[in-house]
């Protein structure tokens, strides 16, 4: 494409080399500083021209933004969570939003699976006791036994993509499952809980899958943990806001459930130093879709929804 006539697209954030590369050799780019004077005099000199935005369920975007934008015409966003942009904003403009389910279903369901072995099976811990010697000391120290996952009681906090994918792992554990969410899903054969605080009862796993926003901030609160109780595992791979993390970290600190492990935090990538001195928890720096073919594919979706779009064609996956 003749440099003249390259769509030009304002980037929010540095994605996968090999994508950038390719922005870079297709459109013309312009990469969006850090708030301040920079910023703004990028977006004085270069907003106007500004066709597409290429941003990321991290940085997002908001309709201040958007308002620096006159001529934009459509967003490619690198991820599957829609809370930090403002997707009405953009539809109040008509300006499709472009994002990346799907291709990251199955690694996010394979590390809720991991993250509910780890916990249940105290993983993390037992490599801590291995590490710091506690195995052959004299008298031997008797490491703690843990939660069986087999035939355990399964709760799923939203039964989208990905609770969905997290349910069939739970098939080859033969776990019973049971989910909560706006409205039954039509078509699965798992138990439908209208209550989360009764799902919480219920269940010996709570995996939260939901999406993320203010609709269902906190929605886990204390009710919730208190129900879970001191036999019952948190598992968060949805978005930290959902659950309420001070509730939980007291709920964790008095030992009233069973454990949490969480790969979202409420604001990351600050995570509250209270979690550091607990064994009943494990913490991952959100790394669910942190795979290289799940990141490459992310990336290929988000060059697909752009040239679709600039082809004068539907995006492949639209918010």
């Amino acid at each position: 494409m003749n440099s003249m006539t390259r769509p030009v697209l304002l980037q929010t954030i540095a994605l996968l080399p090999d994508v950038d590369r390719h922005l870079a050799e297709h459109y013309t780019v312009h990469r969006l500083p850090p708030p301040g004077a920079e910023r703004e005099a990028l977006l004085a000199q270069h907003g106007a021209q500004v066709e597409g935005m290429v941003t990321s369920a991290r940085a997002g975007f908001d309709e201040a933004l958007l308002a620096k934008l006159p001529k934009l015409r459509v967003i490619s966003s690198f991820g599957v969570g829609l809370d930090t942009l403002d997707v009405p904003a953009a539809k109040k403009r008509g300006i499709p939003v472009g994002y990346t389910p799907d291709v990251l279903t199955d690694c996010v369901a394979d590390i809720a699976f991991g993250l509910l072995l780890s916990i249940g099976r105290r993983i993390p811990e037992g490599d801590r006791f291995v590490r710091a010697g506690q195995w052959v000391r004299k008298p031997p120290v008797a490491f703690p036994l843990g939660r069986q996952v087999s035939r355990a009681k399964l709760g799923i906090l939203g039964l989208g993509r990905i609770g969905q994918a997290v349910a069939k792992r739970a098939s080859g554990f033969d776990m019973q499952v049971r989910y909560s969410g706006r409205r039954p899903v039509e078509g699965v054969p798992y138990g439908f809980e209208p209550k989360l605080v009764e799902l919480a009862r219920w269940a010996d796993f709570l995996v939260v899958a939901t999406t993320g926003g203010p609709e269902t901030k906190h929605m886990v609160n204390a009710d919730v943990l208190q129900a879970l109780g001191h036999k019952g595992f948190l598992v968060n791979i949805a978005r930290g806001t959902v659950v309420d993390e001070q509730a939980l970290l007291k709920a964790l600190q008095a030992r009233e459930i069973g454990g949490a492990a969480l790969d979202v935090f409420e604001r990351e990538p600050e995570v509250p130093e209270g979690f550091f001195a607990l064994d009943n928890v494990v913490l991952l720096p959100h790394i669910a879709s942190a795979t290289v073919e799940t990141r490459a594919a992310m990336g290929q979706r988000v060059l697909d929804n752009l040239s679709e779009f600039f082809a004068g064609r539907a995006l492949v996956s639209a918010a």
